[in-house]
């Protein structure tokens, strides 16, 4: 477990940095435009990293958005990217962790992924079946489609979740 690594919101002095960490985190996915789309736009998101050294080995994007008919703040967790050197050392899920709690100090009722079942779960995430992404998912992927409430409401969401443009490439959706 790596201990010695600092989490902290980024600026845009990190954006370098940021752009570099993504062709290693995933070499065979160009995810750099969606992520500097929304670190430019700086509006409507929650902009984390990890250092170690000063090096940023981590980076999550949380992206605020909105269910259809709703008016409470909902969230996109992603792109989550972490150096091969430090994954399986925890900086991944202690950046979930705090921007999960970041968030659920604010505003943001609930918080969504499309990701990996056996990583998510173990942040509270669970399969979502009535608040439907922006694009309809493969067959195979409709379990990766997850929420995770951080507020109780008086009446559950349903819908479909509106993201903001640079979120809006059905590339980012299907295999």
């Amino acid at each position: 477990m790596a201990s010695d690594y600092e989490i902290r919101e980024s600026s845009s002095s990190d954006l370098v940095a940021i752009m570099e960490l993504y062709p290693a985190a995933f070499p065979d996915e160009e995810l750099r435009p969606l992520v500097e789309a929304l670190l430019v736009e700086k509006t409507g998101t929650l902009s984390l990293i990890a250092c170690v050294d000063e090096t940023i080995v981590g980076h999550l994007l949380f992206t605020i958005c909105s269910v259809s008919g709703r008016y409470e703040d909902v969230a996109l967790l992603g792109p989550l990217a972490v150096a091969p050197p430090h994954r399986r050392q925890g900086i991944g899920s202690a950046v979930v962790r705090e921007g999960l709690r970041l968030l659920s100090e604010d505003r943001v009722v609930s918080v969504y992924v499309l990701g990996d079942p056996a990583y998510y779960n173990r942040f509270g995430f669970s399969p979502e079946g009535k608040v439907v992404p922006p694009y309809i998912l493969p067959d195979d992927w409709l379990g990766a489609w997850q929420s995770h409430s951080l507020k109780k409401l008086d009446r559950p969401l349903g819908g479909k979740l509106r993201v903001p443009r640079a979120w809006e490439q059905p590339t980012l959706w299907a295999p």
